[in-house]
């Protein structure tokens, strides 16, 4: 199964522009108001986007974020933890300090509380030593189905740890660079999903952030030859958070594709049309957290594929 039903999501105490992540995600911004103001204004949206996913039947496990310690990104929790249909929980080793403290035990327990089977756990955070990052399906796309994984490597993405990822889950890994512009230089990317999505039948990309031909016309290989349609975005609409993208599965199994009111805005009709001969899209404001927290819609949401124990 590529796509699932179940979502895991933290709501925000202490959201803020966070200055540790801030040094190479060059999609955060300024607001001007308190941070107080910030997080209360990310708590509305993340409850509006919370009803409009239970809206159509997706089920969202939402785990309340503790004061302390202070983790003002834990509202990207698919960064630090992921969740396998054979009841294996991958857990990984963060570039900001601050977003160590995201890991959380209960969250395990609170699921299995919830009827999910977690047999073992694939613990990476070791590497942190050494300063060597992987996070999670932020810097990892999976095509489930057919067992390959995109990475776009950068600080938080180490090759060796992807590769190390690839072969305990036995995936064949798809390695690239993808760049942007920042002050006239061509740097790269934090995340691979903020550049790309992959859904049953399509994949959302910014090919123009790869700026190697080489590497470009391999991922695009690997894509074809595994059927799915290419929808192409150009970088700005990546900015506009186009890449940050997640197919789930709603009430009856049906299709939808999620995203924020901005990514949603930035797309073209003919880009909607094709996304919309498989999913229907649910999209919702998420203005502040993206402006502050540099991550969008996926961000926010880690795929809970662990078998049920009943």
């Amino acid at each position: 199964m590529q796509v699932t039903n179940t979502i895991l999501m933290i709501r925000p105490v202490g959201f803020r522009k966070n200055e540790q992540t801030a040094v190479n995600n060059y999609f955060q911004e300024d607001l001007d108001i308190k941070n107080a103001e910030i997080n209360a204004k990310a708590q509305e949206e993340f409850d509006a986007f919370v009803n409009a996913l239970q809206a159509k039947g997706v089920n969202v496990v939402v785990v309340n974020d503790t004061k302390q310690p202070d983790t003002p990104d834990s509202i990207f929790p698919n960064n630090w933890i992921s969740f396998h249909s054979n009841g294996t929980v991958g857990l990984y080793p963060m570039f900001a300090e601050n977003r160590r403290n995201e890991r959380r035990e209960d969250i395990l327990d609170i699921l299995e509380e919830k009827g999910f089977n977690i047999d073992h756990t694939i613990d990476y955070t070791s590497a942190e030593e050494e300063k060597l990052y992987l996070e999670g399906t932020g810097s990892i796309l999976l095509d489930r189905v057919n067992k390959k994984a995109y990475c776009a490597l950068s600080v938080r993405a180490d090759e060796d740890l992807f590769i190390e990822f690839c072969e305990d889950f036995e995936y064949t890994p798809v390695v690239f660079t993808a760049n942007q512009t920042v002050n006239g230089k061509r740097l790269p990317i934090y995340h691979t999903n903020v550049m790309m999505c992959l859904a049953e039948d399509f994949s959302v990309i910014c090919l123009d952030t790869i700026d190697d031909k080489k590497e470009r016309k391999n991922v695009v290989k690997h894509l074809k030859e595994d059927g799915k349609e290419v929808i192409a975005i150009t970088e700005k609409q990546m900015h506009s958070f186009a890449g940050n993208m997640l197919q789930v599965l709603g009430k009856d199994n049906k299709r939808y594709l999620v995203m924020s009111s901005a990514a949603y805005n930035s797309l073209t009709k003919a880009q909607i049309s094709i996304i919309e001969k498989t999913s229907e899209i649910i999209h919702s404001s998420l203005e502040t957290i993206e402006t502050c927290g540099g991550g969008s819609a996926r961000c926010m949401m880690a795929e809970v594929f662990l078998p049920k124990t009943n």
